[in-house]
């Protein structure tokens, strides 16, 4: 029987910034024509829960698959992979929190449009075959785009629509920088994996690229995302956006030790410190485009 603290410790709190970042900017560009605060809030719990099931998901889909039995492999807590918890249970907890979701994703949908549901089963969908199914999409390679689309385009862009009932470009510009960020998260863990995954054939962007490519490539969606919230905060009359740069003083260490070489247990601070990268750029960004 997992602990309390494990079952926590299996959701990866560190990865969470990547739920609440998206849905703040969003809120943010939507200020200038109004906000809801109980849409925000359900906005919230969509995202957290969805982050959450996607994790249980992954550790149950892992663990079912024997990716996560590698006794070298670092990282979080992994609960079937560690034999801490039963499959079954794991799987139930990654649905739980997809009901979560969905109940307040219905919500939104009925007093907004039903158009939303379409997007959250989408979501669910995309959250559950990242590693499970007959042929997972996390194994080809393509987790970096699910977490773009879903988790930076979709979540920054949903988040502003629960409120406005509109589609702008301002909304759409911002979702780019936070789409990097919630990459970037990924882009690191999946350079810590590197070689158990490729022990596990489990073929990841950054087992496709090499350890070198995926250095740089967490480096460029880093400082993209520093980047775009000026570029994006001057272009949509938003100045005090680009607050979000001063993001800059928590990236260089992320930055430093991926170029420097770091692996394995050394890579696991650096997860943290893009999270808190992810964090504080995202906030300040949100902060900034909402004084208007």
């Amino acid at each position: 029987m997992a602990t309390v603290t494990e079952w926590i410790e299996g959701a990866r709190p560190r990865t969470l910034p990547a739920a609440v970042v998206p849905v703040a900017v969003g809120t943010a560009v939507a200020v200038g024509d109004g906000v809801i605060a109980w849409r925000v809030a359900c906005a919230l719990i969509v995202s957290l829960a969805l982050q959450v099931g996607v994790n249980y998901a992954n550790d149950y889909s892992d663990g079912v698959r024997g990716t996560d039995d590698d006794e070298h492999r670092v990282g979080p807590v992994r609960l079937v992979g560690q034999k801490l918890a039963r499959p079954r249970s794991v799987k139930l907890a990654a649905f739980a929190a997809f009901g979560v979701a969905g109940v307040a994703g219905l919500a939104l949908a009925v007093a907004v449009g039903w158009e939303l549901i379409v997007v959250g089963v989408a979501a669910i969908g995309a959250a559950w075959f990242y590693t499970g199914g007959s042929h997972p999409y996390g194994y080809a390679g393509y987790g970096e785009l699910f977490v773009f689309v879903f988790f930076g385009v979709v979540a920054t862009v949903g988040s502003a629509y629960v409120n406005t009932g509109a589609l702008t470009w301002q909304t759409l510009a911002a979702s780019v920088p936070v789409g990097f960020l919630a990459t970037a998260l990924l882009v690191v863990n999946n350079l810590r994996d590197i070689p158990g995954d490729t022990a596990t054939g489990k073929h990841t962007l950054a087992v496709r690229m090499g350890d070198r490519a995926t250095r740089w490539l967490h480096t460029v969606l880093l400082a993209g995302s520093l980047v775009g919230v000026v570029v994006v905060s001057l272009a949509a009359g938003r100045p005090w956006g680009a607050l979000g740069a001063l993001g800059v003083v928590v990236a260089i260490p992320a930055i430093r030790a991926v170029l420097g070489g770091a692996t394995g247990k050394d890579l696991i601070p650096v997860l943290g410190a893009t999270g808190r990268t992810q964090l504080v750029t995202g906030l300040l960004f949100a902060l900034g485009l909402a004084l208007l």
